[in-house]
This record gives C-alpha cells, sequence and structure tokens, in this order.
C-alpha cells in the first residue's frame, strides 16, 4: 500500500531543506528508490514537504539509511508525519 509523508517544517529555512536535499539526492539528481512523488516548498514561517512512496517499508529504510541523518546534520528535529494512502488523483 502506497503511504504518504507530510513534514510540515515550522522554522525550517529553505537552506536547511536544500542541505537535506542535496545529502540525500544530490540536489534531486539522484532517483530515491521507492518514492513515487516530492512536492516542497515555503510555508509562513517555515518550509513543507510533501511525499508519495510505494510502500511504507521503502519510507522507513529511506528514513533509516539515510534521511535520519541528513534530517540531524542540518539541526532539524521535526518529525514527518505519516499516512496510508486511500485516495490519489493525478
Amino acid at each position: 500500500m502506497a503511504v504518504g509523508l507530510l513534514f510540515d517544517g515550522s522554522g525550517v529555512t529553505q537552506d536547511q531543506y536544500y542541505q537535506v536535499l542535496n545529502d540525500v539526492s544530490a540536489n534531486g539528481t539522484r532517483k530515491i528508490p521507492g518514492m513515487l512523488t516530492h512536492h516542497a516548498g515555503p510555508t509562513e514561517g517555515g518550509f513543507c514537504v510533501v511525499e508519495t512512496w510505494e510502500s511504507r517499508e521503502a519510507l522507513q529504510d529511506f528514513f533509516a539509511q539515510h534521511l535520519g541523518q541528513a534530517l540531524a546534520a542540518a539541526g532539524i528535529t521535526i518529525q514527518p508525519k505519516t499516512f496510508d494512502i486511500v485516495n490519489s488523483v493525478t
């Protein structure tokens, strides 16, 4: 089952976002196995990321192997929320 990730990064800067992006995907040029979509942008007072993943296992593996360390290195302590996707319209 596909899973969604919502990172509502209050206080996170665009520079921090790009630091993490570079650490995990060479600034978005390297495909991340299991990730279907990635959307990101500034919000009032922070930065938001919304992703879809093939499975919860793919997301958990990526978080354990790459994303967790990249967030810590950027000084980001906010944890993303996840949810099962029951409907998707494209």
